[in-house]
């Protein structure tokens, strides 16, 4: 089984979530990196974040994307803004056919939203299987994610 890690971080947090899984899958990691980013910090990271996951912003990518046939399984990762996964993962789900594929989502956020995210996912890539899903609040230790991730991939993941 091979399998690809999608993300996209801002401030780190799903990154090293995708840190993680990649290493446990053995899998290969795919950062997503807007030509565009918005402000780290301050207001207008909310006021922009926030407004761009709203309206279904596609922003164009600097990444090359792999061949995605040649993954079975895909995980992807995303912070929460707005009660929904960011713009970075809305274009990459929008220019690439992800049909038939065994599907991981993980979310990190601030104070929830994962279930409404998670369910927004299944939408947009209901032609694939979902595997299962998990979500990291910014506040937890990393030893308690490592167990998490370990537990979902045991659990969900590869069974």
């Amino acid at each position: 089984m091979k399998s690809l890690v999608v993300f996209y971080s801002l401030e780190e947090h799903t990154k090293s979530i995708a840190n993680i899984v990649a290493k446990e899958l053995n899998g290969d990691l795919l950062e997503l990196k807007p030509e565009k980013e918005i402000p780290k910090n301050g207001f207008k990271k909310f006021l922009w974040g926030g407004k761009s996951a709203v309206f279904k912003d596609r922003p164009k990518l600097q990444n090359e994307i792999p061949d995605l046939d040649s993954y079975d399984t895909i995980i992807i990762g995303t912070p929460i803004w707005a009660g929904t996964y960011t713009p970075a993962i809305n274009t990459f789900i929008s220019d690439n056919k992800i049909k038939g594929k065994k599907l991981g989502f993980f979310a990190c956020h601030g104070g929830g939203g994962a279930k409404k995210c998670f369910e927004k996912l299944r939408g947009i890539l209901s032609e694939n299987t979902i595997l299962g899903t998990i979500d990291f609040a910014d506040a937890e230790e990393d030893e308690e994610k490592i167990k998490k991730v370990n537990n979902w991939i045991s659990n969900f993941i590869i069974k």
